[in-house]
């Protein structure tokens, strides 16, 4: 990187636009020649990786520049994102170097050809998210040791991204069965992923409705969170216990934006205030009516005054319910009048910096 820095602050004492263009040109081919997709070097102590690709983008904007002005004030700004860090505070995203980030989303609507299986990411529990949410989520909104709060744990699909990613997460599922497979599948992953030791995973097995799992945090793990990722039940759609604390098997929409609400506050009686979070949920039909229980849940976090940043649309396409049953669908959807659910959704929002 030295070496490409002091190429690039000879270019910029070029005095006119053709031999700055040789130059940049001459940087370039280097560049290509040496294939490599990654550039990796520190400043300040702080690994920087960047990618060769956009590096190139770079250097192309300043070799289209129409004039000597122009060309050096993209220079001048290449050199820049090189040395000096800008960062928003919530992340760890160098916006300096934005280019790099070319796999993170920012549209609102995501459309995924399939569901991440590395590592010990499984479909096998019924009901989990693809990993691809909560990694777009965590990247966006975390730093690296900062914590995470999943206050639905199921198989820990948010863990295993967030381990991965170096942020330390906590997670409380109402069923033993299912924390004891998450801590399982966290534990060969650590192995997997040589995650760093100061990487913390905590899994609890208790009631998120409850206010006490709350205190057990503060007092033995953490006093605060900076980013709650919630992906709860979508009510009785899938059954996962018979325990009546469960939002499965609350007995009607109210009755289960209640016990929502209730894990909503007590997660954000750990949340930093202005931080963020985010709740993943897909509506439901019920005797034919269609019920928007992720709005109806959207209303009911902005009456708390927190926020709504984004909604997000995930596309649906390949459910296991529904993989070898397509045409059954179709023909249900058809003469029933209603269209094939095929997505969920993914509200973002920033907590309120009142206490409700």
């Amino acid at each position: 990187m030295t070496d490409l820095l002091k190429k690039l602050k000879k270019a910029e004492a070029a005095e006119n636009i053709a031999d700055l263009r040789l130059l940049i040109s001459k940087i370039s081919d280097e560049l290509t020649s040496q294939n490599e997709q990654l550039i990796e070097f520190y400043i300040s102590g702080q690994k920087i990786v960047i990618k060769t690709s956009s590096l190139q983008k770079d250097l192309q904007q300043i070799i289209d520049s129409k004039t000597i002005e122009r060309a050096k004030y993209y220079l001048k700004r290449l050199i820049n994102s090189l040395t000096e860090f800008k960062f928003s505070g919530i992340n760890d995203i160098n916006l300096n170097r934005w280019r790099d980030y070319d796999d993170i989303l920012t549209d609102s609507l995501w459309i995924f050809n399939k569901r991440d299986s590395s590592g010990k990411h499984t479909a096998q529990y019924w009901g989990n998210f693809i990993p691809q949410i909560p990694n777009q989520l965590l990247r966006r909104y975390t730093k690296k040791s900062e914590w995470v709060l999943d206050p639905f744990l199921g198989s820990g699909t948010t863990m295993l991204e967030a381990q991965r990613l170096e942020r330390n997460c906590v997670g409380i599922d109402l069923q033993k069965k299912a924390a004891d497979v998450a801590r399982k599948l966290v534990k060969e992953e650590r192995v997997e992923f040589n995650v760093p030791e100061n990487v913390k995973s905590k899994i609890l097995v208790g009631d998120s409705t409850n206010p006490a799992f709350v205190n057990k945090i503060k007092s033995s793990i953490t006093d605060k969170v900076q980013f709650i990722m919630m992906h709860p039940p979508y009510w009785d759609i899938i059954k996962f216990s018979g325990d009546k604390n469960d939002l499965s098997n609350a007995s009607s929409e109210e009755a289960f934006l209640s016990m929502f609400e209730k894990v909503l506050d007590n997660s954000l009686d750990l949340l930093e205030p202005e931080r963020y979070f985010a709740v993943v949920i897909g509506d439901k039909y019920s005797k034919g009516d269609w019920i928007p229980l992720g709005f109806d849940l959207m209303n009911m976090i902005k009456a708390k005054g927190h926020k709504l940043k984004s909604i997000v649309v995930k596309n649906f396409e390949d459910t296991t319910a529904k993989r070898n049953t397509k045409d059954l669908w179709r023909y249900r959807a058809i003469a029933g009048g209603f269209y094939i659910f095929k997505h969920e959704y993914i509200f973002i929002f920033q907590k309120s910096k009142r206490k409700k």
